[in-house]
This record gives C-alpha cells, sequence and structure tokens, in this order.
C-alpha cells in the first residue's frame, strides 16, 4: 500500500488489527469481521485481553509472532473460502 489515504482505507465489513509481539515488528492486517466468530481467533483476541486488559487504546493488538497469525488466518480463510467465497477479499497486510 502507498501512501496514508490508501493505508487508512479498510472496506466495509472489515477490521485492522496489529499483529506482532513488540511494537517493531507489528504488522497491520485487514480481517473481515467473520472471522472475530471463528474459535482460533477468539484465542487470538483472549491472548490479547491477557496482554493488553480491555481499557487498551488504539486499534486492536494480538501479541503473537506473525507467523503464527498467518497460519491461523490461513486455516479461517481456507474454511471460510469453502463456506463463504466472497468474505475473503478484504485481507491485506502492511507495516503499522
Amino acid at each position: 500500500m502507498v501512501g496514508k489515504a490508501k493505508k487508512d482505507q479498510i472496506p466495509r465489513g472489515c477490521l485492522a488489527v496489529k499483529v506482532g509481539q513488540t511494537p517493531q515488528e507489528q504488522e497491520r492486517f485487514v480481517v473481515p469481521v467473520v472471522y472475530f466468530n471463528h474459535p482460533l481467533f477468539m484465542q487470538l483476541l483472549k491472548e490479547a485481553e491477557k496482554e493488553y486488559g480491555f481499557h487498551h487504546k488504539g486499534p486492536i493488538t494480538i501479541p503473537c509472532k506473525i507467523q503464527q497469525f498467518r497460519n491461523v488466518k490461513g486455516i479461517i480463510d481456507r474454511e471460510l473460502h469453502h463456506h463463504h467465497s466472497h468474505v475473503v477479499g478484504c485481507f491485506r497486510v502492511g507495516k503499522m
């Protein structure tokens, strides 16, 4: 993605999250909101709650390794693509 305007654009039905264990390694992912209901994604959100609590300011930050998140994303993507091929189009990755 090039430029601030592109980075800030989030497709309808999607949310941006930060992923990474340290601020230096964090990447921005734009994910469909339907992913938030998946048990694997819920587990990542529980880890974020343990790390940051409910009063964390800023975007949702998931404190896991980026490759671990990509693995989870791939599993969810395949499952949802199999059932709902229209929801997988808004996955994007970029530096925060």
